[in-house]
Parts: C-alpha cells; sequence; structure tokens
C-alpha cells in the first residue's frame, strides 16, 4: 500500500473512531461515516446480476450492509462482501478503511 493511501485511509478510521470506547461504537462510526460518504445510488454486479445500491444499513448484529436493489426485489449485502464497480463510487475509500481497521480490531 502507497504511503498516501495509507495516509489516507489513518485519517479515515481515525475520523471514524473518534470518541469510540469500544468496537461496537467504532463500527457505528463508520456506519455513519459510510452513510455520509458514499455516493448512492450506484450500480454493481452481484453473482452476475446488475444491482443498484441505494444505501447501507447499521443491523443489530453490528454489521454494516449494502442495501441492494432489482426491480421490486431488495437483498443486503455486508458492504465488505460486496464487488464495487470500476471505478469505484465517491467515498468507497470508507470502505477500505472500514476493512482495515477490522483486521486490527
Amino acid at each position: 500500500m502507497s504511503r498516501s493511501k495509507r495516509a489516507t485511509i489513518d485519517a479515515l478510521i481515525a475520523e471514524a473512531t473518534v470518541d469510540c470506547y469500544n468496537d461496537s461504537e467504532c463500527v457505528t462510526g463508520f456506519y455513519t461515516m459510510l452513510e455520509n460518504k458514499l455516493m448512492v445510488p450506484f450500480h454493481t454486479e452481484v453473482l452476475g446480476v446488475d444491482v443498484a445500491v441505494t444505501g447501507v444499513v447499521l443491523g443489530e448484529d453490528d454489521q454494516v450492509t449494502a442495501v441492494c436493489t432489482r426491480g421490486r426485489a431488495k437483498q443486503r449485502i455486508p458492504i465488505l462482501d460486496l464487488p464495487l464497480p470500476t471505478p469505484p463510487p465517491e467515498g468507497a475509500e470508507c470502505i477500505d478503511a472500514y476493512r482495515y481497521w477490522l483486521r486490527g480490531a
């Protein structure tokens, strides 16, 4: 990872986890960051099917999920399992920061 990307990720982690006392609060911080910075809707492909990602949701199990829709169907997918399009949507670096934080948490 380049120094520039690492500095960006470190700054996002610091922003999401400021004033957090436990992992649950940190996850809530990342969820809030994603809700504010991840530009939705955007389209991506899940299992070979085009879907629109319309938002993010924080579950009771402290799992951040992406809300994917196709027509009237909706499916939640863990944000870390969501394949991102090329180029990724604005704010996708927040997903990278969340992933990096989870590895060290």
